[in-house]
């Protein structure tokens, strides 16, 4: 059983491991690039969004994408700060944790333009992810998408309106878009490969069942799966050596890092670090219990929202570690990856919900808050 008292040795090691005096407590304030709380970097503030969830850089000219949950789709000058809204968005759902979500320049976007979005649709049943891409178009004044398709869509629609997951990555290639999938905060569907609820999927550019995966000759939506018993997977990012990981929010506690693998089963609603909401006891993940364990976890949770991994120069001691942004933890989370395994974690308490983190062009390490604050924010080294 999972006592108060493990519980909060579990913060402890969550808020202290690997912690130096760069871990601070207290809200961040007014932001300034001072650098005067003891932390590796400065952090400035050069603009704000009223309902945040996710961005990207622009590979061409550093231009920044931000999507707001609420539907709406910036695009913001990296030489100027202007912005302008991109019309031609999709109709999404705005309720509860759904709306317009993640967003990603295509691996042919250097010749055609062509970026992914992902969000919540409504439909027969109810309400799923989408991912879909169009073509991004700008002129003097303006930005829109052009000839927006749907690629891929979360089966089955479900009622409620949570974890829907739709975190995309591209391989390193480029052949493969790889889309997170929440299981609907319905548990039992994670371990039921019929549906691809509480599963990371993988499939071709254009939305297909990629071919070689692990349940392929299943044929269906089953031939999508990469990768299942997930819960509620926020975070997907591919690290400089090629390596896949995926970062989950769990119950009460048990939230994780997970190095995700071809036909691995990661356990929920099976097995979990964490609690059930009430404090009902999930076991643990246990050796020779059938489910692939992660290399870290959290309790009491850290809420995370975004998984971005460092590959820039400006943080080089810091080169391919993870960074989580923590929502209900309100900081910026660093663990020490070195290959397959993680080491030690660092909490920056920034008194603020983190919704995304990204790395800029540059190597700068860009944030968004979360909605109420919605800064974003730029950290260079102090």
């Amino acid at each position: 059983m999972k006592s108060a008292i493990l519980a909060a040795i579990g913060l402890v090691a969550a808020l202290t491991a690997g912690c130096s005096d760069t871990a601070s407590s207290g809200a961040l304030g007014p932001v300034t690039a001072e650098g005067d709380r003891g932390w590796p970097f400065e952090v400035e503030e050069v603009d704000r969004f009223d309902e945040p969830w996710a961005m990207a850089f622009l590979p061409d000219s550093g231009d920044l994408l931000v999507t707001e949950r609420t539907g709406a789709l910036h695009l913001r000058d990296a030489d100027t700060g202007e912005r302008v809204e991109v019309t031609g968005t999709p109709e999404v759902v705005d309720a509860g944790q759904g709306g317009l979500g993640d967003v990603l320049p295509g691996p042919t976007y250097a010749d055609d333009g062509t970026v992914y979005l992902s969000w919540a649709e409504g439909g027969d049943g109810g309400v799923g992810a989408a991912v879909g891409r169009a073509r991004l178009e700008t002129d003097g004044d303006g930005a829109r998408l052009a000839d927006l398709e749907v690629v891929w869509r979360q089966t089955p629609k479900t009622e409620g309106e949570g974890h829907f997951g739709h975190r995309l990555a591209f391989s390193p290639d480029g052949e493969h878009l790889f889309v997170s999938s929440g299981e609907r905060q319905l548990g039992a569907p994670a371990q039921d490969t019929s549906n691809t609820l509480g599963s990371v999927v993988r499939l071709t550019l254009d939305g297909e069942p990629a071919p070689g995966n692990p349940l392929a000759d299943r044929g269906g939506v089953t031939a999508e799966i990469w990768s299942w018993g997930h819960r509620n997977p926020l975070g997907l990012e591919f690290a400089p050596d090629g390596t896949l990981w995926e970062s989950e929010m769990g119950p009460e506690g048990g939230d994780e890092l997970n190095l995700v693998e071809a036909g691995a089963n990661y356990g929920w609603p099976e097995v979990s670090n964490g609690s059930d909401y009430g404090g009902a006891d999930i076991p643990d993940h246990a050796a020779g219990d059938g489910f692939t364990a992660p290399v870290r976890s959290w309790v009491p949770s850290i809420s995370p929202g975004s998984l971005m991994i460092y590959d820039g120069d400006l943080f080089e001691d810091w080169r391919g570690d993870a960074f989580l942004g923590a929502l209900s933890g309100e900081a910026l989370v660093r663990v020490d990856l070195d290959g397959r395994s993680a080491g030690d974690a660092e909490v920056f308490d920034l008194g603020e919900r983190i919704r995304a983190v990204e790395e800029g062009p540059d190597g700068a390490i860009w944030l968004l808050q979360d909605e109420g604050a919605g800064r974003l924010l730029r950290l260079t080294p102090a």
